[in-house]
């Protein structure tokens, strides 16, 4: 991949054909007759097509998974395997282990590969998440044509690249469940809302009732509701605040029956962050960074460097972001003026935001943000894409418009979530290169490689110390200054090192405007030149330096 736009570039003209066609295909199934929309199965098989296109060409063009994380996912999970128990000090995925606990025992029980489970983790990710929401949004519309729309938008505006082997990914299926039973077994009504005075308060309170009327069901679903929040609280960070913000928002607003299951999951989320997860939290304090300045610099500013085709990248997400959140709120402007406005589909869009400004997240804060609004964004869009009828059939120029604007967010949405691919997808040079240094590199030495989009660690978790150069010298890459402190590092270290130096590292760096290919060129010439450093392993697209104590 040559190109810093990523797959867009390169992807042949016949695919873009093949997703117009298949985009005016779901629009004439979505018209139908005047009774609806085409059967079921029709819709289903249209909706899979799309997930297999724009999610799963990957799997179908190359056997190596793509991004570093999904690696080392595998290696958490490996380490959970052929250890006796969880050190919560060996870093954070073991203060969350619920989620590779889980992975290790599916592979064990399955005997899958894992790495084909890594390579297929999207396209099955997406089925799971497009199943919950197809669930929640029966809860909040009965028009059919809605429904089916909503998860074709959320396919096509579904830029973030979370549904990769993850806890965020597993995380987002079950918020997305716990949705689901909130807004229907667990559902309340709210009587007539008179005013703010506190016998009108006390009123409107009283007057709730149940929106299911059976008690077995919703004794039911409060039990899975609470197992669910218990095993976010040990699976992911961030999604269990995304769970809590939601569960109050529901509640604040008379939309949830049991009132107290916001302080349930609270007290949850608390004793798991005051005992399993302390030891991180002891160095990494939650709020150290909080404020809506450094979020908009760590998501905003800082990802707008590097090359112009990577600059670029980045715009289109935010042009795709701002497109979807405008239908949105025309949508929402006009549900209001047909007073249909569902108040809740607002909350559930507009609630993540409030964890914007509290936590950096690496720099991702805005994209977990976005990919929590994502489904309820893709609900409110519908109101002003499709007919004011209710289920009223879409004439041929909203049919056309239909038809262009997903196509539209489809060239988007390919162009955000590759954009990358020039340092996210792995080649086999590279993968043979990480094979050879786990097998040269004695335990207990370090890996150090140019920067993390490398495909490590999906073995031998434990055995090695993994460090960046990135990272060892605070972005300041400069041989004079870096190459010293890369060198010291590795000759310290008592069972010795190895530099190991990939394309997709190299490339990281470089788009992102951290380094400049002549300048790495200069930092692995002086490193390659000082004693005990000898070239162990060599091929077109990686070099691995041993580095002797």
């Amino acid at each position: 991949m040559s190109s810093d736009l990523g797959l867009v570039a390169v992807l042949p003209y016949p695919f873009w054909i093949g997703v117009l066609l298949l985009n005016i295909a779901f629009i004439v199934a979505l018209r139908g007759d005047a009774a609806g929309p085409a059967r079921r199965l029709v819709m289903l098989w249209l909706i899979v097509a799309l997930v297999l296109v724009l999610f799963g060409t990957a799997a179908f063009v190359t056997d190596v998974p793509r991004g570093e994380v999904a690696f080392r996912h595998l290696g958490v999970a490996d380490a959970l395997t052929n250890s006796q128990g969880i050190n919560p000090r060996i870093d954070a995925y073991f203060n969350w282990p619920a989620f590779f606990a889980l992975l290790a025992t599916v592979l064990q029980a399955t005997g899958l590969d894992p790495i084909a489970v890594a390579l297929w983790a999207p396209v099955l990710n997406m089925g799971l998440w497009l199943a919950a929401l197809g669930v929640l949004v029966r809860y909040l519309t009965s028009d059919p044509r809605r429904r089916w729309l909503v998860l074709w938008i959320f396919c096509l505006g579904n830029w973030q690249d979370q549904d990769y082997l993850s806890p965020q990914a597993f995380g987002f299926f079950l918020y997305l469940v716990v949705v689901a039973l909130i807004i229907g077994p667990l559902a309340a009504r709210p009587s007539e809302f008179r005013g703010f005075r506190r016998a009108d308060l006390a009123a409107w309170w009283r007057g709730r009732t149940p929106a299911d009327p059976r008690p077995a069901h919703r004794v039911s679903a409060l039990a899975v509701t609470l197992l669910l929040v218990t095993v976010i609280c040990a699976s992911h960070q961030l999604t269990p605040f995304m769970v809590l913000i939601a569960l109050t928002a529901l509640t604040l607003t008379g939309r949830l029956w049991p009132s107290r299951l916001p302080l349930i999951t609270a007290v949850i989320l608390g004793l798991w962050l005051a005992f399993p997860a302390s030891t991180f939290l002891a160095g990494h304090p939650p709020l150290l960074d909080a404020g809506i300045p450094a979020a908009l610099e760590a998501n905003v500013v800082d990802r707008l460097s590097g090359s112009a085709g990577h600059v670029i990248v980045v715009q289109v997400r935010i042009v795709l972001t701002l497109v979807l959140w405008a239908l949105a709120v025309a949508g929402a402007v006009r549900d209001w003026r047909s007073g249909r406005l569902d108040l809740r589909v607002v909350l559930l869009a507009v609630t993540p935001l409030l964890l914007f400004p509290v936590q950096l997240y690496g720099g991702e804060m805005l994209i977990r943000v976005s990919l929590f609004a994502l489904p309820f964004i893709a609900f409110q869009a519908c109101s002003v894409l499709l007919p004011t009828g209710g289920s009223t059939r879409p004439s041929f120029r909203a049919a056309g418009v239909l038809v262009l604007t997903g196509f539209l967010l489809a060239v988007l949405t390919v162009t955000g979530r590759f954009g990358n691919a020039q340092y996210d997808v792995f080649t086999d040079g590279e993968i043979a290169a990480v094979a050879a240094v786990q097998r040269f590199a004695p335990p207990g030495s370090a890996i150090i490689s140019a920067a993390h989009p490398t495909p490590w660690r999906s073995e031998a978790y434990l055995e090695h110390r993994y460090r960046t150069i990135d990272d060892l010298c605070r972005n300041d890459l400069a041989t004079a200054t870096c190459g010293p402190l890369v060198y010291d590092y590795a000759r310290r270290n008592p069972a010795g090192a190895v530099v190991l130096l990939t394309r997709s590292s190299k490339a990281s760096l470089v788009l992102q405007g951290a380094s400049s290919a002549g300048g790495l060129a200069e930092l692995e010439a002086w490193l390659s030149s000082q004693d005990g450093v000898e070239l162990a392993f060599g091929n077109a697209d990686a070099r691995a330096y041993r580095v002797t104590p």
